[in-house]
């Protein structure tokens, strides 16, 4: 059978795996399968018999990573998913996983402390929580036995997550200051390292669990940086979680895995090799362009630490020196207007682009102090409307450029999209059309000019041409306005276009004096849209019905 999901459990001398696995199987809602990995050792008490579960069993230990990837090369999935045999899941966790999955993301979803069980005296009933096992009962002097509760400690709730200088894991909390309570996706810096999902294809491009790094130790380090470094995302979803048992007391409730000082130095070495040294042969971006990302840093952007980061930036700078031996690909933004927009709502339209850190090339009617600003001498129409974007392009320097309307406002995720072809028009299609006097909001698929990314070069010989024909014959309708959309023959190029979806959403604002109708009712359709919605509350902003004057003021 073919499965979409693979859940792969690495184990060694884990006395509950076989909870593990019963826990996983009872919240599987989709196509998904687990493939247990038994390190030198079977399971005790055994694992039940059940046609999702595939077990590899080896004589003697090899390792976690080389474990995990044993079991990776077993699956057959599009998506493959990592996590330690002393967990539990949420109910459907692995539909509400997939149903959110990018090719290149990583996923790990919200985390919880794990109460797997008690000590339990059988003479006074005094209770220890889960550790090491103790003599007798601190109480009575009774005999204590394992009392399993197996549940998550709901006030132990982890979703963001960092490595200090020296590359070792540490929590995130304060990151919760710089993004929405209500966003589902939310990016963060490092993982945890005990559950982790991405496509199986990009598990191996990226040599996830490399071994070179020993058994295990920086698994978390090593997930974020190679995801990162490499041009994806490490996501946490809040719509789901895992929780996990942590070991750290010793005696016998430590690491299944031996972990001598020198295995542990062995892996911390490997791993600042890699990352700080920004020797990893996969990776676009330095360490530097990390922390930059998600500054402020604890610890790195500590006034304390200014050498070290000076170092890392250092080494950021060789690396784009080494590394490109072309020029770099430089993005930039074209805004052009004609000044008859609210004066309040295009301010706040330009703020927020300002956010994206791009340079500005801008085209208006009116004087702006906006980028590189010229003024268009005529009057507002499609001829202007035209005109204007061409010179914007052909005063812009940018090799990728991002179009920008006076009536949009831009996520600055919209802005990290890079063009894999130059050949091609990109249309972001993931924005919401709001209606300004009450916040009413829609969204189908369609291709939208103010979502336009491509390479300058492909943008400027389209409208160039463009141009030309309407001064020659006047604007027809039927030229289209979406470059790459049009199969009629009155096209200006045969170049196609694809689309690409930002991490949160724009929204493209309806008012008195857009340039295009608008429609709010689906029945307003001739040929019925694609993916029609309607909503009262947009990811990365919040809620819009009724409050969208409240939104504009927060930005």
């Amino acid at each position: 059978m073919t499965y979409d999901l693979s859940v792969l459990i690495p184990g060694r001398n884990e006395m509950f795996m076989a909870l593990t696995v019963e826990s996983i199987l009872k919240n599987i809602r989709g196509n998904t399968e687990i493939i247990v990995g038994l390190d030198g050792a079977w399971a005790d008490p055994p694992i039940k018999d059940d046609p999702r579960v595939t077990i590899f069993y080896a004589n003697e230990s090899i390792g976690q990573r080389a474990m995990t990837n044993q079991l990776c090369r077993l699956s057959k999935a599009k998506y493959v998913m990592k996590i330690d045999a002393h967990c539990t899941v949420d109910e459907g966790f692995d539909v509400k996983m997939m149903s959110e999955m990018k090719d290149d993301y990583t996923m790990i979803p919200v985390m919880y402390n794990l109460h797997a069980f008690d000590w339990l005296c059988t003479k006074c009933s005094h209770r220890i929580y889960q550790g090491p096992t103790p003599a007798e009962c601190p109480q009575c002097k009774g005999k204590m036995v394992r009392d399993m509760i197996w549940k998550p400690r709901m006030s132990r709730k982890s979703e963001f997550y960092r490595f200090d200088t020296t590359l070792h894991f540490q929590y995130h909390g304060d990151r919760k200051r710089f993004v929405d309570k209500k966003d589902i996706l939310v990016e963060t810096l490092s993982s945890q390292g005990s559950c982790f999902m991405l496509t199986r294809d990009k598990y191996w491009e990226l040599n996830i669990s490399d071994e070179e790094h020993g058994s295990w130790g920086q698994q978390g380090t090593e997930v974020a940086c190679k995801t990162w470094l490499s041009g994806g995302r490490l996501i946490t979803n809040r719509k789901t979680w895992y929780s996990h048992m942590f070991r750290t007391q010793g005696g016998d409730f430590g690491f299944p895995y031996p972990q001598s000082g020198r295995q542990v130095d062995k892996a911390r070495k490997y791993s600042k090799k890699l990352f700080l040294e920004n020797t990893w042969d996969k990776q676009i971006y330095p360490l530097s362009w990390l922390l930059e990302k998600f500054k402020p840093v604890p610890e790195w952007h500590d006034p304390g630490n200014k050498k070290i980061l000076d170092e890392v930036n250092k080494k950021g700078e060789q690396f784009y020196k080494t590394h490109m031996t072309k020029k770099p690909i430089t993005k930039g933004i074209i805004f052009y207007t004609n000044n008859k927009v609210n004066l309040y709502l295009g301010h706040k339209v330009r703020k927020q682009i300002l956010k994206a850190g791009l340079p500005i090339t801008s085209s208006s009617l009116k004087a702006l102090k906006f980028g590189n600003n010229e003024i268009y001498k005529g009057e507002s129409g499609y001829l202007a409307y035209h005109k204007q974007i061409l010179s914007c392009l052909e005063r812009a320097t940018e090799d990728i450029i991002f179009f920008c309307e006076h009536d949009c406002i831009y996520h600055p995720t919209h802005f990290d999209f890079t063009p894999k072809k130059k050949d091609v028009y990109y249309y972001n299609f993931n924005w919401w059309r709001v209606r300004a006097s009450d916040g009413h909001a829609i969204h189908y698929d369609t291709h939208q000019v103010n979502f336009i990314c491509a390479y300058r070069e492909l943008l400027l010989k389209h409208y160039r041409e463009k141009v030309r024909r309407i001064e020659k014959d006047g604007f027809n309708m039927r030229m289209g306005f979406e470059p790459g959309c049009n199969s009629r023959s009155e096209r200006i190029d045969n170049y196609k276009a694809e689309r690409y979806d930002s991490l949160f959403p724009c929204l493209d604002i309806r008012h008195e004096t857009n340039l295009t109708k608008s429609r709010w009712n689906i029945s307003q359709f001739r040929r019925k849209p694609e993916n029609w919605q309607e909503t009262d509350y947009i990811p990365g902003w919040g809620k819009v019905k009724g409050n969208f004057i409240n939104l504009l003021k927060s930005i």
